[in-house]
C-alpha cells in the first residue's frame, strides 16, 4: 500500500495564500490582501496579475478549462467550464489567457435556475462574482482538470440569486454587531469576528448494481417502497463498529481527495444505521465551510462511483433505519482567535461569555420558526423527531452547570459559583483517573451547547449549510445590537450586563431544556410553553411570510423582502416538484413492476394450489397465502389508482402554496397508503419473484 503523508498531499491543489505569496508580486499580494481587509473592489490591473499566476498555477497542474463555482437555489453546485484557449492566431496555433475580468465575474444563464419570479424565461443574463476569501483550487475527475473559483450568483438587476450572497452579507452583519459588542467590553485589537462552522455530514453507501435495480433510488434518493431486513440497528452494533474494507478502501480516497483540495477531513466512522457513516472536517469561516461542505458531497459520490457504490445523501433513504443529517457546529471567533462562546475555568465570573450566551438564547427563542424553516428540507420530514434526530421543536440545551448559572441570574439577578467537572474514577490500577467535563452532552437536543461552540443538528445530510449559518448569523447579531444598545447608556457597565442576562434569562427560559428530546412527555410540555411545533417542511415554509422575519432580514441588508419571497416561492415550489416526482415513481413501480411480479407469483400459487388437490392432500396453507396475496393485491391496486388520481389533481393546481400543501396533505398521505400492502406483499412474496434488491440487500451487501 502507498504511503500517505497528510502534510504534503494537503491543499496541493489550493491556491493558497502560502502560493500567493510565492507567485504574486509583494505589491499586488499587499493591494489583493488589503482589499479583502478594506471590503474594497479589486482594480482590473491588479486583477489580471492574480488571474495570469492562478492560470499558469493550474496549467501546470493539468488544467485546461475553468469555471465559476457558486450554489443556486436547487440545493447543489454548478459551474459553466470554459477552455484557457484565445482566438486562432493567423499561424493555425492558439494560446492561453485567462484575465481579472474572466476571474471576477462570470455570466451564467440567470433564468434556467429557481428564481422564485425574479427572473423571466427571455430574462437570461446573471453574474458570478469572485468570492475572494475563499480559495480557487483544481479539480481532477473523468473531465480532465478544472481550475474552480469560488462565487456568488446574482441576477441582472442585483438580486442574489443563490446561498452564498445573503451568506457572506449576514458574516459582515454578525461581524460588525460582535465589534460593537466587545468594544464595549473593553476588547479594542479585534477587528473582524467571523462564525466559524464545522459540518459533520452523514450518508449511505450501496452497492452500484443493486442501486440501478431501485428506480425509487435512481429518482427520487430514497426507497419508496421496502419491508424492513430481518436485522436493523438494533444491537447497536454498527455505530463505531469496525468499518468494512470495502467501505475502509473507499474512506481512504475521499480523505486523500479532500486533503488535496484543503478539506480538513478529521473525523470518519460507522453510524448507527447498517450501511451508514459519517466525515466530519475541522472548522473553518462559514462561507468557506459551506463551500467545502459542498466539495465533501460531490466527492463522496464521485469517489463512491469509483468503488462500484452509490452514496445517498437524502434524510431518508430507508425507513425503519437511522436517517442522515448534517450537524452544523458554530461559533464566533475574533481574528485575534477568542471564541466568544468558550465560558472559561469559571463562567459564573465570565460577563462577556453570559451576555453573549444570554443573547442567543434570546435570538433562538425569539425566532425558533425561522430556525427551524432554515432545515426545512423535504427529505427531513422524514427524519425529525424520528429516534435518530431532534424533533421540529426547537429548544437548547445548556448542560447543567451552564443551566445552573442561568437560574442562578433568574432567582437573584447574578451569579457566584460554578458547577466543576470533578473526576471520572475508573476503578482500575491500570486506568489513570479522569478529569471530567462540566456537564454532559445531549444528541436529542436540536441545538445543544457542547463546549464552546453551539451544535445545530437540525440540518438535512444533503442541504447546504448556508441557510442555518445565515439564520444563525442574522438573529443573533440582531440580540448583540440590543444589547449593545442597552450598554452604550448605561451609567453602571457591569450591573446593566447583570440585568441584561437576568432579563434575557427569564424572559426566554422557556427555550430551555436539558432533557430527553425524543420523549411524547416533551412534545407536550413544550406545546404549554407556547414553543412552536412545525412539522412540516411546508408549514415551516410560511414562517417566512411574517412580518417579523422580513423586517429583520431586510433592516441588516441580508434578504430584501423581494428576495426573500422569491425564496419562499422556490421552496414550495421545490417541495411540489420532489413529491410529484416521488408520487410518479411509485406510480411507475408498482404498475409495471410490483404489480406484475406479484400476479405472476399468484399464478404460480394457484397452480399449486390445484396440483396439490390433484394429488389428495390439504392445500389450504398454500390457498391462504394464496387469499392472502390476492387481498394484498386489491387493495395495491385500489391505492395506485388513488395515487394516479391525487397526483393529477395536485398537478393541475396553479398557486405554489396551495400546490404544496395539497402534495403534504393529500399526495403524501396516498403515497402511504400505496406503500403499505406492497411492503407487506414483500414479505410474502417469494425473494426470486420480487423485482428489485431487498433492505438486506441494499444495506448489508456493501
Amino acid at each position: 500500500m502507498v504511503k500517505v503523508n497528510i502534510p504534503e498531499i494537503f491543499a496541493e491543489d489550493v491556491f493558497t495564500d502560502a502560493v500567493m505569496q510565492q507567485r504574486l508580486p509583494k505589491n499586488v499580494y499587499k493591494q489583493f490582501k488589503k482589499s479583502i481587509e478594506d471590503g474594497k473592489d479589486l482594480d482590473l490591473a491588479t486583477a489580471d496579475v492574480i488571474a495570469n499566476e492562478i492560470r499558469e498555477w493550474a496549467i501546470e497542474k493539468g488544467a485546461t478549462h475553468f469555471a465559476h463555482l457558486f450554489q443556486p437555489l436547487t440545493g447543489v453546485t454548478a459551474e459553466k467550464q470554459d477552455s484557457f484557449i484565445t482566438a486562432p492566431k493567423s499561424d493555425g496555433s492558439v494560446m492561453t489567457a485567462f484575465s481579472g475580468k474572466e476571474l471576477i465575474k462570470g455570466e451564467p444563464d440567470g433564468s434556467s435556475f429557481p428564481s422564485g419570479g425574479l427572473r423571466a424565461t427571455f430574462e437570461a443574463r446573471g453574474y458570478t462574482v469572485w468570492d475572494t476569501t475563499s480559495s480557487v483550487f483544481v479539480r481532477h475527475d473523468a473531465g480532465g482538470t478544472t481550475l474552480l473559483i469560488p462565487t456568488a450568483f446574482y441576477s441582472y438587476n442585483g438580486e442574489a440569486l443563490d446561498q452564498k450572497a445573503p451568506l457572506l452579507r449576514s458574516m459582515q452583519v454578525i461581524s460588525d454587531a460582535s465589534i460593537k459588542l466587545l468594544r464595549l467590553f473593553g476588547n479594542t485589537t479585534a477587528k473582524r469576528v467571523a462564525p466559524s462552522v464545522g459540518a459533520e455530514q452523514e450518508y449511505f453507501l450501496v452497492d452500484e448494481k443493486k442501486f440501478q435495480q431501485r428506480k425509487d433510488l435512481i429518482y427520487a434518493g430514497r426507497t419508496l417502497f421496502g419491508a424492513p431486513a430481518p436485522k436493523g440497528q438494533e444491537l447497536d452494533d454498527h455505530y463505531f463498529g469496525t468499518i468494512r474494507q470495502r467501505v475502509a478502501g473507499f474512506m481512504k480516497n475521499v480523505n486523500e481527495e479532500l486533503w488535496k483540495v484543503g478539506v480538513t477531513s478529521k473525523t470518519q466512522h460507522n453510524e448507527v444505521a447498517p450501511a451508514q457513516h459519517e466525515i466530519a472536517p475541522i472548522y473553518a469561516n462559514a462561507n468557506v465551510a459551506v463551500d467545502q461542505n459542498q466539495v465533501v458531497m460531490q466527492t463522496l459520490k464521485r469517489v463512491a462511483c469509483q468503488h462500484e457504490m452509490k452514496c445517498l445523501l437524502h434524510e431518508k433513504p430507508f425507513a425503519g433505519v437511522n436517517g442522515s443529517g448534517k450537524h452544523n457546529n458554530w461559533s464566533l471567533v475574533t481574528d485575534t482567535g477568542e471564541n466568544l462562546l468558550e465560558p472559561g475555568s469559571t463562567p459564573h465570573e465570565n460577563r462577556q461569555f453570559l451576555l453573549v450566551l444570554a443573547s442567543i438564547i434570546k435570538a433562538v427563542d425569539k425566532y425558533a420558526g425561522l430556525l427551524r424553516e432554515s432545515a426545512a428540507d423535504p427529505g427531513n420530514d422524514h427524519r425529525l423527531g424520528a429516534n435518530e434526530a431532534p424533533p421540529a421543536i426547537i429548544s437548547v440545551f445548556l448542560g447543567s452547570q451552564l443551566e445552573d448559572i442561568i437560574n442562578q441570574y433568574i432567582e437573584t439577578g447574578s451569579a457566584s459559583t460554578s458547577i466543576a467537572g470533578g473526576v471520572l474514577t475508573t476503578g482500575s490500577t491500570a486506568l489513570k483517573d479522569i478529569s471530567k467535563d462540566a456537564t454532559d452532552r445531549n444528541r436529542t437536543s436540536p441545538f445543544a451547547f457542547t463546549g464552546n461552540k453551539f451544535e445545530f443538528r437540525m440540518v438535512g445530510s444533503r442541504d447546504s449549510i448556508a441557510s442555518p449559518n445565515i439564520v444563525l448569523n442574522t438573529i443573533v447579531a440582531e440580540a448583540f445590537d440590543e444589547a449593545s444598545e442597552r450598554l452604550a447608556n448605561a451609567s453602571d457597565f457591569d450591573a446593566e450586563v447583570d440585568a441584561l442576562i437576568a432579563e434575557y434569562a427569564k424572559a426566554h427560559n422557556r427555550v430551555i431544556f436539558n432533557g430527553d428530546g425524543y420523549a411524547e412527555e416533551w412534545v407536550k410540555e413544550a406545546e404549554k410553553r407556547g414553543l412552536p411545533n412545525l412539522k412540516s417542511y411546508v408549514d415551516a415554509t410560511e414562517v417566512l411570510e411574517s412580518e417579523e422575519v422580513i423586517a429583520l432580514f431586510d433592516k441588516y441588508g441580508v434578504l430584501s423582502p423581494t428576495e426573500l419571497k422569491a425564496r419562499e416561492e422556490v421552496k414550495y415550489e421545490n417541495y411540489a416538484k420532489v413529491i410529484h416526482i416521488e408520487a410518479l415513481t411509485m406510480i411507475d413501480m408498482a404498475a409495471k413492476q410490483i404489480i406484475p411480479a406479484v400476479i405472476k407469483y399468484t399464478k404460480s400459487i394457484a397452480d399449486t394450489v390445484l396440483a396439490v388437490k390433484e394429488a389428495g392432500s390439504d392445500a389450504s396453507v398454500q390457498a391462504d397465502i394464496l387469499a392472502e396475496v390476492s387481498d394484498l393485491l386489491k387493495e395495491t391496486k385500489a391505492a395506485l389508482v388513488a395515487l394516479k388520481e391525487v397526483t393529477e389533481e395536485a398537478s393541475e393546481k396553479t398557486d405554489v402554496k396551495v400546490q404544496a400543501h395539497f402534495y403534504n396533505d393529500v399526495v403524501f398521505k396516498a403515497m402511504g397508503e400505496l406503500r403499505a400492502p406492497v411492503d407487506q406483499l414483500e414479505l410474502i412474496v417469494d425473494k426470486e419473484a420480487w423485482p428489485m434488491p431487498s433492505y438486506g440487500d441494499l444495506m448489508f451487501e456493501v
